[in-house]
């Protein structure tokens, strides 16, 4: 590689802000050249902070001018089809916040530009990278915990302002509420740790929302896959608590690994023994290590080191989440 990577980052919101903005101004992989938001006040003042050249209300403009090699999608989940198919039309590379679209047909249309633009296109599930998961899936790798039946994931967060969640309350700019924004990571690092068992059937249910044309603020799914194999997703926007609550477990027949904390068992010589590995980085380290980690995965991708990754997967993950949003309006038990 001759220099860094031009990016230019598309939406100016949380996730940016916290997350990608602060990693690549550190990156040497990386070359923060370009933000691009319809708020230019708010794209304007990031600019400021991390010392970004170039400032657009447009994504057109963005890439006609500052011509970045990847352009990262920050924007709301119904924007993100059509950005990151018009970033591979310009010939970028694209990393894209999850969802990839709102339904598998979005996700398909994405496959079909990639292939038409042969680049790089990576969905930002980011706890695939964490230190913690990367322990688990080791476990799992070497056949240690034996025979894998179960996932059973939860992640309830108190009640956002109605501000703070803004586009996420509205269905025709989320595509869903909670079991979306929050399930989905689950569901797809169940399914990665798996090594993408065929899931075969959901059932879901969803609590009551404020309204009648609200998106779900808690909701519940069990995917079933072949093989045995069962998933379970618990989540809520609604959680009174002591803090926000994270249960990530894998069962298997010879021992079981959690996330958040990390912790492994393994049953030896009849008994459960605490094989958990020491030394690993803490919450908010780990955090900001993961999108680090996602990044550095990414450069690798688009340098031939490593394959780029499988939309096939997103197929299926978007199958599934339309599954489980079917079973949750009807009540009933939906074949995938």
């Amino acid at each position: 590689m001759a220099g860094p990577l031009r990016v230019g980052v598309i939406g100016a919101g949380a996730i940016a802000q916290v997350a990608h903005l602060p990693m690549l101004s550190r990156s040497t992989e990386f070359e923060l050249v370009a933000i691009g938001d319809n708020d230019l006040s708010k794209a304007r003042a990031l600019a400021q902070r991390f010392d970004i050249a170039e400032v657009y209300d447009d994504i057109e403009y963005l890439l006609k001018h500052a011509r970045p090699d990847v352009v990262a999608v920050c924007t709301p989940n119904h924007l993100h089809e059509v950005h990151v198919k018009t970033a591979l039309a310009a010939g970028a590379h694209v990393l894209c916040e999850r969802p990839l679209a709102l339904g598998t047909g979005g996700v398909e249309a994405v496959m079909a530009a990639q292939e038409r633009a042969d680049r790089a296109v990576l969905v930002g599930m980011h706890d695939r990278f964490r230190s913690d998961v990367q322990a688990v899936r080791q476990f799992l790798a070497g056949g240690e915990l034996g025979t894998v039946h179960a996932v059973r994931a939860e992640w309830y967060t108190f009640k956002p302002a109605r501000q703070a969640l803004g586009w996420r309350l509205q269905r025709a700019q989320s595509g869903g509420g909670a079991m979306l924004d929050l399930g989905i990571g689950l569901i797809d690092l169940a399914l990665w740790l798996l090594d993408w068992p065929k899931p075969c059937q959901v059932f879901a249910h969803f609590g009551p929302p404020d309204r009648r044309d609200a998106v779900e603020d808690s909701g519940i799914a069990l995917v079933s896959c072949e093989g045995g194999t069962s998933i379970a997703v618990d989540v809520t926007w609604r959680y009174v608590g002591h803090a926000e609550r994270v249960r990530f477990e894998v069962l298997g027949s010879a021992g079981s690994g959690s996330i958040g904390p990390l912790a492994v068992f393994k049953e030896l010589n009849g008994a459960a023994v605490n094989v958990t590995r020491t030394g690993l980085s803490e919450h908010a380290s780990r955090f900001n290590a993961a999108y680090a980690a996602q990044w550095a995965h990414f450069a690798a991708m688009i340098q031939g080191d490593v394959e780029r990754a499988d939309l096939h997967q997103q197929v299926m993950l978007h199958n599934v989440m339309e599954g489980i949003y079917r079973s949750a309006q009807e009540g009933v038990l939906v074949q995938l």
